[in-house]
């Protein structure tokens, strides 16, 4: 049997917690968005003092050649300027152990810092997620962390009594009984069964050594597992790059935050909400030449691709290397002439991107077409808007995505020069939007249920990239679709060209929500129209605005002339046809 690569020590709640807190176990967490919401924190509260299991906590022992170096994980404020122990399972449940008993901050989805209140009340030994009503009833401790801050600071009887004498108060207010001995007592040892969380609950704790390298980790991650989920390649590699260089991590994590945050100089964006996931995949792809995820985890633990060593040399190498190419993707100038160009491309808001990793992905191809085969200017902004506008109709970078990039970036790693990536860059386009797609694929995916989807978004950049106007409409579809400067609700509508109640009850009520039968209107004529018969509400459109103006709205929205007057069916399979053809036809302008 070969050498155990860890021990197993059931750790209290307070010994983990005060690790972190210290700097003695780190915990990247603190400074990332946390995910779970409060309720989560409360029923984990509410299973450890019922004394249920909440699995596993894995700590990996900080590698030997990390010990003189300044750490960023865990709190600012710690005894150990690097960590001993790193957290690589049960990060999000020691986040909400530390946050929820001792005050600390948290990162929201938005980098915001906010602190996890749960509330107690003590006579029932009942957890609630903390909202104004729970802060003004006096049976309830509004805030644990205030009960384990009054216990750090010898006030625990004192806490006691305030909260009796409160409790008392309120039973007065109510014209109700005042608390009775027996009751005193119920909350006494309510909440000394709380603060005993802290020294009688032991999580289960694997100590894996320094001495298992990451491929190994990942390996006892999964089988330790219960839900034998893979571990996340995100969390990992944020680790890892914890350990190694901070600084590097902290860039990454800056450049996350300013996505979220509009500003000058920033690296915010209407399109998509950047993880560092995102950045690291481009990164990998920039500097390395690799599509999946993973290669990041072996690189920044010092593999060498090609030999498969891992040394503490090639360690630093890789990491050279990579924020080299991390320099050129955290480029504002170049991001945002990238976001501009899917902008151009029709793609004006979030709404319009069916899959968020299709940004990144395509923001590696064209650093790569840039940085490694010198294509700039005019040239770099028509690469990206095209493999954008193709990958998204296609789907490319959806389901076994992974995959895809990586034969891509194996596919561009034997290209020679600028005239043979231009050539790859056609051949690829040109297999995927072959005539076949556009004249039958495309009309049979407009012939499915639901205004949504990559084809729908497709369409409406298309409308976008064309200048098409709204229906019966002197505006833009490109103005209904930019994102509102104020709330988040949507200006314009999709509205059932022949209306849903309209085709209720008859042959073709099956058929009413297919994508070819929807159009973007403005709410106004959204409900003017309401559940008109067309023959009647385009009647009177036709009349205000004249056959011309008439005939041009109908272009505009891939409509056949006259369409009021057909037979469904028959409008379906002609607009279906239309649609496809305007796609193209924005496609080709790009």
């Amino acid at each position: 049997m070969a050498e155990p690569l860890f021990t197993r020590v059931d750790r209290t709640v307070g010994n983990l917690v005060s690790d972190v807190i210290e700097g003695r176990v780190g915990l990247p967490d603190l400074q990332r968005p946390f995910v779970w919401k409060d309720s989560d924190v409360r029923d984990l509260l509410d299973s450890m003092l019922r004394g249920y299991p909440i699995g596993y906590c894995i700590l990996w022992e900080a590698p030997d050649d990390q010990e003189d170096k300044k750490s960023s994980i865990g709190l600012n404020e710690k005894n150990y300027a690097a960590p001993k122990e790193l957290v690589i399972d049960g990060q999000q449940r020691l986040t909400a152990l530390v946050s929820s008993l001792y005050g600390v901050p948290v990162k929201d989805q938005t980098f915001s810092d906010r602190t996890i209140r749960i509330a107690y009340d003590p006579i029932t030994r009942e957890f609630h997620t903390w909202d104004a009503a729970i802060a003004n009833d006096a049976r309830y401790i509004s805030d644990v962390s205030k009960v384990f801050e009054a216990k750090r600071n010898n006030d625990t009887t004192k806490f006691r009594r305030e909260f009796i004498k409160r409790l008392n108060e309120a039973n007065e207010k109510r014209e109700a009984e005042a608390l009775d001995d027996n009751a005193e007592t119920a909350i006494e040892d309510g909440i000394n069964e709380l603060l005993n969380l802290e020294t009688t609950y032991f999580i289960p704790t694997l100590s894996i050594s320094n001495k298992a390298d990451e491929e190994q980790m990942s390996q006892i991650f999964i089988r330790v597992n219960s839900g034998g989920t893979k571990l996340n390649e995100d969390d990992f590699i944020m680790t890892l790059l914890s350990v190694y260089e901070p600084k590097t991590r902290q860039r990454i994590e800056d450049w996350c935050e300013a996505s979220h945050k509009p500003g000058i100089g920033t690296s915010y964006n209407a399109l998509l909400t950047i993880k560092p996931s995102h950045v690291i995949r481009a990164t990998v792809g920039l500097g390395f030449g690799r599509g999946r995820l993973r290669y990041a985890r072996l690189i920044l633990n010092g593999r060498d691709l090609k030999t498969r060593e891992t040394s503490a040399a090639k360690r630093e190498e890789n990491f050279e290397k990579f924020d080299a190419a991390l320099d050129k993707v955290l480029n504002l100038n170049d991001w945002h002439a990238f976001i501009n160009a899917l902008g151009e491309a029709g793609y004006v808001n979030s709404g319009m991107v069916s899959s968020e990793n299709t940004i990144p992905l395509t923001y590696t191809i064209a650093l790569i077409a840039k940085h490694r085969f010198g294509i700039n200017g005019v040239e770099l902004q028509q690469v990206s808007k095209r493999w954008f506008s193709m990958a998204i109709l296609t789907q490319m970078y959806t389901g076994n995505f992974e995959s895809v990039f990586e034969q891509q970036m194996n596919s561009i790693e034997e290209l020679s020069d600028v005239d043979s990536f231009r050539a790859w860059v056609d051949s690829e386009i040109a297999s995927r939007l072959t005539d076949d797609y556009f004249g039958v694929t495309l009309p049979n995916e407009l012939d499915k249920n639901l205004a949504s989807g990559p084809v729908w978004n497709g369409f409406l950049a298309a409308q976008v990239v064309l200048g098409s106007r709204v229906l019966f409409n002197t505006g833009t579809v490109a103005q209904l679709l930019l994102p509102s400067s104020s709330g988040t609700k949507k200006a314009y509508d999709k509205h059932h060209i022949f209306p849903a109640n309209f085709l209720k009850g008859g042959p073709n009520e099956y058929a009413k929500d297919r994508r070819a039968n929807f159009v973007c209107v403005d709410y106004q004529n959204n409900i003017y129209i309401s559940d008109d018969d067309p023959k009647l509400y385009v009647a009177k459109y036709r009349e205000a605005l004249g056959d011309d103006a008439y005939r041009a709205t109908c272009h505009d929205n891939a409509l056949p002339y006259d369409f009021e007057n057909m037979e469904y069916p028959d409008f379906m399979r002609e607009r279906r046809k239309l649609m496809s053809e305007m796609i193209k036809k924005a496609f080709l302008r790009l």
